[in-house]
């Protein structure tokens, strides 16, 4: 089974991003002095990710 299918076959599957406000970052794994936020659904997850981006985040 792939990751997706996986993922959603498990509903205690969190997506996971930190965000870093000062240094305009969004990391898929942990920082220090960054804010994490969880999601449960993975379309929910893309969406807060698409956001950042369209706000000019970068990415590591």
């Amino acid at each position: 089974m792939d990751r997706v299918k996986e993922a959603a076959a498990n509903p205690e599957t969190l997506w996971r991003v930190w965000i870093d406000a000062q240094q305009r970052v969004v990391s898929f794994h942990e920082q220090e002095n960054a804010c994490l936020l969880e999601f449960r659904s993975q379309e929910l997850f893309w969406s807060c990710v698409n956001q950042y981006a369209g706000l000019q985040y970068r990415y590591q």
